[in-house]
C-alpha cells in the first residue's frame, strides 16, 4: 500500500503504520474473545459474528447499476457511467447475541461488488456514525457488552466498565449514541444505510457513502419475533426493492474528519448508482440455498482494492478485527482468551518462584515444583521472546481467499494453509523467527578459524554415556525437517577468513597448494527457510509437490513411497528422499525406517478403509507418520538426552497431559489449563506472533559434537564385530554402500550399542573439521561459529540476558577448566565477547543434561509451541483428519515400535521399558 496517497487524511497510532498493527492485533484478539463469551452465553454450539450475528435476508443476484451522468472525477474503477455490477448483499440485525426484532437494536446491511475478477466490500449501519470515535473505544464497547442478553444488563456493563478504559466523557457520548442508534423499525426496505467512517475513492480522495430507499413495494404488516425478516419477504415478492448509492467528498479535516467516526460529515451528497434487489420468492428452495452461501461469506472492507482502501483509525482496525472474527467462526483460528484469574496466579506464583531461583535453580527443586517453575518460565518467555522479523509495515489490501478441501483435511507439499487464518505461516520460503533483539550481522572478532582451532578440536573423543548414536542421528533427522538456509555457490562472493600462520586448508578436494584463506559460501537468501517450519515429515517426502511425487510409486499417484529392496532408491549413488544434504550412515538408517513406517502405514489403511483412495490414503498416512515422529522426539528424544525426572514428566504433559501428581495437576490447571490434558486435540495458539522457528533455536541445535569419528560395525546376533569404519567412510556416496552391506538390523544394533560424543568444548569431530560437500571443502566448527555471528544472533551474555538469565561475570563461572579458562581469556580479552556458541558447549549442564541450561531455555519456549502452533497437532488431531486408525497408530506407538515392524530381527534386543536412544545393553 503506497501510505503516501493518504498520509494527509490520516493519523496513526504510535506514529507509523507499523506501530500500529500489534495494537490493532491485541484488537482482534479481544473481539474474538467477545465471540467466545457470546457463544457461551447464548449457548451455541459454534462461534457466530461479534455483531450483525443474526441474518434477516442474503441475496446473490442484486445488482448495482451505474447512473450514466456520473461526476467525472468519481468514474474510478469499476464505476463507470452506465455500468450492471452484479453483487451479494446481507441485511442483519447489529447484536452479537440473539434477540427479536420487537427489542431495539441497529441494523446492517452488507454489499460486495464483484468487477473484473476482485470484490469491494461496502459495509453500512442505519446510524449516520458510529458510537465510537475509534477502534479502542470501539474495541472497549464490545467488552463492556459482550455476553449480556438485557438492555439494562448492556447499560450496567458500558456504565462500570467503560469509564476505565476510555473516559467519562466517550463513555457518555458512546451511550448516548448507542441509545439513539438502537431502536424499533418497521422495514429494513425503509431504512437509509451510511457507512463506518471513509474509503479512498481513487484520485477524487476520501468519501463516505449511503443507501438511501427509492424505491420500496408496499407490504402488510407483519407481527412478531421475525417481523422485519417477514417485511422484506413480502416487499420482494411484491418487485424490487432500490436503495441510491450515494457520497460526500472529503471538504477538510474539521468539516470531513477522517480519523473520527463518531462525527457526521458536513458535506453535499452526490449521486453515483442504484442498488436493486430483485423481485423473489424468499421461501423458496433456491433463495434459501443462495442464503446459506451468502451466511458462509466473509464480508470485510479491506476486501477490496488499493484504489478503494478503508480509511481512518478504526477502518484500520477492522481488517485485523474481521479477519480474526471471520476466522474464528470458520474454524480457523481461535481465541487465546487467558483468564484473569490465571494471569493473576501467574503474576504471583512468578514472583515467588523468581526469588527461589536466586536461592536454588530450577531443576533442584522438587519435581512438582520445578514443573510449576518451568510452566511460568516459559509463560515469561512466550510473553517476550517471540519477535515476528516479518511484521509487515503497513496495512495491505487484500481478497479473501477460500483454503482448498486437501488442504483442510491433509498437510501441503510446502506447509501452506496449515493456519488457515494466515495461509503462508511457516511455509517453504518464509523468514525465520526471532527469540530476542538482531545483534550485529558482521564476521566481528575473533578470528572463527582460532576459536575453532583451539576450543573445538577434538584430541580424544569425550562421549556421552547416557545416550547412543541413535540418538545423534535422529537430531539430524529432525533439523533437516525444521531448517534449511540455503547457500550461495562457493564463487559467488564468499566469505573469506585469513588462515592463521601455519594452518593448511584447501577450499577445493585435490593435491594443490595449500591456499591462504578459508572461503565460506554465504547464505542465498537472508533469513529465509527453504524448507516449512511445521513438523510436517519433509525430509521424507520433501519440501514441494514435485519432488513428494517423484518419492511416490505409480509415476506419483500412488499411496507408497518408492523403495529399492527395502532401501532408499539412488539416484548417482545418493539417496532418492525429501532432503539428502549432509548425507551419512545415520540419516540412512533413520530415513529408510520411516519411509518404510509411511508404507506400512499405506498398507494398514488400506486394509481398514478399503475406499479410500491412493491420493487420500498418502496424505492420511503422511499426517500419522509425521505425528509419530513428534511424539517421538517430544516424549522419547527429549527424555533421553535431558535425562532427568523434571524433564520426562514435563515433555509427557506436553503430549498426554499432567498425569499424576496433584499439586502438578491443580498448579498446571491454576497456570496452564491447556497443560492439564496435553497440546494434542486442544486448540491452536501462537501468542500473538505468526509461528515460525527461531535463528536462536537453530543456533541451540548445533549439536555437531555428538557426531563420532570412529564406528564399530556388529553383528545383531553373536554381538560380535563385523567391521570398522570412520566417518568419511559411511558418509556421503559411501553411506548407502555401507547400508547395502551391512544391512539395516545391523546398522541399527550397532548405532544402538555405540555412544555419541558429549555436547562440549574440545569435542567436535575431526571429521567434520575437513570434508567435502558438493565440491567444497568445509570447517563445520568454523561455520558454526560464522553462520551464529552472521545471521544477528547476539553474544552469550546478551543471549543469556535476553532469556532473563544472569550474565556470566568471569571465565572461571563459566569452566572450571583451567586450561580452557586461559584459552577463552586470550582469545575473547573479555567474557562479554564470548560467541554464543562457544558458550552453550563451554557451559556446565545441570545434572543428566545433555547440552547446557541456557540452550534449554530456548527449547522450553519452542518445543511446545511448535505443537501448539500446528492446526494437525492440535485441533485437528482427530479421527475426522487421521482416522481411528491412524490416531491409534500414533498414540500407541513409538520408536521401538518402529524398529520391531521393519527390523524384527531385533525383537528381542530392542530396549523394554526405557528410551531407545540410551545405549542398549
Amino acid at each position: 500500500m503506497d501510505v503516501t496517497r493518504t498520509s494527509r487524511y490520516e493519523r496513526y497510532d504510535g506514529g507509523s503504520p507499523a506501530a500500529e498493527i500489534p495494537i490493532f492485533e491485541a484488537m482482534a484478539r479481544e473481539i474474538m474473545r467477545v465471540q467466545e463469551r457470546n457463544r457461551r452465553r447464548a449457548g451455541l454450539r459454534s462461534v457466530r459474528r461479534a455483531f450483525h450475528a443474526r441474518p434477516l435476508l442474503g441475496v446473490e443476484d442484486a445488482r448495482l447499476e451505474v447512473g450514466p451522468a456520473l461526476g467525472p472525477d468519481l468514474r474510478q474503477g469499476c464505476f463507470v457511467p452506465g455500468a450492471t455490477l452484479p453483487v451479494t448483499v446481507r441485511l442483519s440485525a447489529a447484536s452479537g447475541m440473539p434477540r427479536p426484532d420487537t427489542e431495539p437494536d441497529l441494523y446492517g446491511l452488507a454489499v460486495r461488488v464483484h468487477a473484473d475478477g476482485v470484490s469491494h466490500d461496502l459495509l453500512m449501519t442505519n446510524f449516520e456514525v458510529s458510537p465510537a470515535a475509534n477502534a479502542r473505544e470501539f474495541v472497549a464497547m464490545a467488552v463492556a457488552t459482550a455476553g449480556r442478553t438485557s438492555r439494562a444488563g448492556r447499560l450496567v456493563g458500558l456504565l462500570t466498565r467503560l469509564p476505565l478504559r476510555v473516559g467519562p466523557r466517550a463513555t457518555l457520548r458512546i451511550v448516548r449514541n448507542l441509545a439513539r442508534s438502537a431502536r424499533t423499525v418497521d422495514s429494513l426496505a425503509e431504512e437509509t444505510y451510511w457507512s463506518r467512517g471513509a474509503i479512498l475513492w481513487g484520485t477524487a480522495g476520501p468519501v463516505r457513502y449511503r443507501l438511501r430507499p427509492l424505491v420500496t413495494p408496499a407490504a402488510a404488516k407483519v407481527d412478531g419475533a421475525s417481523r422485519l425478516r417477514g417485511d422484506l419477504a413480502r416487499r420482494l415478492s411484491a418487485g424490487e426493492v432500490v436503495f441510491a448509492f450515494e457520497v460526500q467528498r472529503f471538504v477538510s479535516e474539521r468539516r470531513t474528519p477522517v480519523e473520527d467516526t463518531a462525527k457526521r460529515w458536513d458535506a453535499p451528497w452526490e449521486p453515483v448508482a442504484r442498488l436493486v434487489l430483485p423481485q423473489r420468492e424468499c421461501a423458496s428452495a433456491e433463495s434459501v440455498l443462495a442464503e446459506h452461501r451468502v451466511e458462509r461469506l466473509a464480508f470485510n472492507p479491506w476486501n477490496t482494492t488499493d484504489d478503494f482502501r478503508p480509511l481512518g483509525n478504526l477502518n484500520r482496525a477492522r481488517r485485523a478485527a474481521y479477519e480474526a472474527s471471520s476466522a474464528c467462526r470458520s474454524a480457523e483460528r481461535y481465541p487465546e482468551d487467558e483468564p484473569r484469574r490465571q494471569a493473576l496466579a501467574a503474576a504471583a506464583a512468578g514472583t515467588v518462584f523468581r526469588v527461589v531461583d536466586r536461592v536454588r535453580p530450577w531443576h533442584a527443586l522438587p519435581t512438582p515444583l520445578a514443573l510449576l517453575n518451568l510452566s511460568l518460565m516459559r509463560r515469561r518467555l512466550r510473553q517476550h521472546n517471540l519477535i515476528d522479523p516479518a511484521r509487515p509495515d503497513s496495512v495491505e489490501v487484500r481478497s479473501p481467499a477460500t483454503p482448498s478441501a486437501e488442504a483442510r483435511t491433509g498437510r501441503t507439499y510446502t506447509g501452506r494453509d496449515n493456519d488457515l487464518s494466515e495461509p503462508a505461516m511457516g511455509s517453504v520460503g518464509t523468514v525465520f523467527g526471532r527469540n530476542m533483539a538482531n545483534g550485529p550481522t558482521v564476521l566481528g572478532s575473533p578470528d572463527p578459524i582460532s576459536v575453532a582451532d583451539r576450543l573445538m578440536t577434538r584430541g580424544r573423543f569425550i562421549p556421552a554415556p547416557s545416550l547412543n548414536v541413535l540418538a545423534a542421528a535422529w537430531i539430524q533427522f529432525q533439523v533437516h525437517d525444521w531448517v534449511n538456509h540455503r547457500r550461495r555457490p562457493l564463487a559467488d562472493d564468499p566469505i573469506r577468513l585469513p588462515l592463521p600462520p601455519g594452518r593448511p586448508w584447501r577450499n577445493r578436494p585435490g593435491d594443490g597448494p595449500p591456499d591462504r584463506e578459508m572461503l565460506i559460501a554465504r547464505d542465498a537468501d537472508a533469513g529465509i527457510n527453504a524448507t516449512s517450519h511445521w513438523w510436517d515429515g519433509s525430509e521424507v517426502y520433501g519440501a514441494d509437490e514435485e519432488r513428494a511425487r517423484e518419492l511416490r510409486e505409480d509415476k506419483g499417484r500412488g499411496a507408497r513411497l518408492v523403495l529399492d529392496g527395502g532401501h532408499l532408491p539412488l539416484d548417482r549413488g545418493l539417496p532418492l528422499t525429501g532432503f539428502s544434504d549432509s548425507w551419512w550412515l545415520g540419516l540412512s538408517i533413520v530415513q529408510t525406517l520411516f519411509a518404510r513406517e509411511h508404507n506400512a502405514v499405506c498398507d494398514a489403511l488400506e486394509q481398514e478403509y478399503p475406499g479410500l483412495g491412493p491420493e487420500r490414503t498418502y496424505q492420511t498416512a503422511r499426517l500419522v507418520v509425521s505425528a509419530l515422529i513428534a511424539k517421538i522426539h517430544t516424549v522419547e528424544w527429549t527424555p533421553a538426552i535431558l535425562a532427568t525426572e523434571v524433564i520426562d514428566q514435563a515433555l509427557n504433559v506436553n503430549w498426554r497431559g499432567a498425569q499424576s501428581h496433584l499439586l502438578t495437576r491443580f498448579g498446571l490447571r491454576l497456570l496452564d489449563p491447556r497443560a492439564v490434558h496435553g497440546i494434542p486435540g486442544s486448540s491452536p495458539g501462537h501468542d500473538g506472533v505468526p509461528f515460525a522457528l527461531t535463528e536462536e533455536f537453530v543456533t541451540v541445535y548445533r549439536m555437531h559434537p555428538l557426531i563420532p569419528d570412529d564406528y564399530v560395525f556388529l553383528d545383531h546376533a553373536s554381538g560380535r564385530e563385523r567391521e570398522r569404519a570412520e566417518f568419511l567412510d559411511i558418509h556421503g556416496l559411501g553411506a548407502e554402500k555401507m547400508h547395502r552391506r551391512i544391512g539395516l538390523p545391523d546398522a541399527v544394533f550397532s548405532f544402538g550399542k555405540a555412544s555419541p560424543g558429549a555436547v562440549s568444548l574440545h569435542n567436535f569431530p575431526n571429521a567434520l573439521r575437513a570434508f567435502e560437500r558438493d565440491g567444497e571443502m568445509v570447517d563445520l566448527a568454523v561455520v558454526d561459529i560464522l553462520r551464529t555471528r552472521t545471521r544477528g544472533v547476539p553474544r552469550y551474555n546478551e543471549f543469556r540476558a535476553a532469556l532473563h538469565m544472569p550474565p556470566v561475570r568471569s571465565f572461571a563461572e563459566l569452566t572450571d577448566d583451567p586450561s580452557t579458562r586461559a584459552t577463552l581469556a586470550e582469545l575473547y580479552g573479555e567474557v562479554d565477547r564470548v560467541d554464543t556458541v562457544v558458550g552453550l558447549l563451554a557451559e556446565q549442564p545441570p545434572a543428566g543434561f545433555g547440552f547446557s541450561d541456557t540452550a534449554f531455555r530456548i527449547f522450553l519456549l519452542m518445543a511446545s509451541r511448535r505443537l501448539q502452533s500446528d492446526r494437525f497437532l492440535t485441533v485437528d488431531y482427530r479421527p475426522e483428519i487421521y482416522t481411528e486408525l491412524g490416531l491409534d497408530w500414533v498414540e500407541r506407538g513409538g520408536m521401538a515400535d518402529v524398529i520391531r515392524r521393519h527390523c524384527p530381527e531385533l525383537s528381542g534386543t530392542v530396549p523394554e521399558g526405557r528410551s531407545v536412544f540410551a545405549p542398549w545393553s
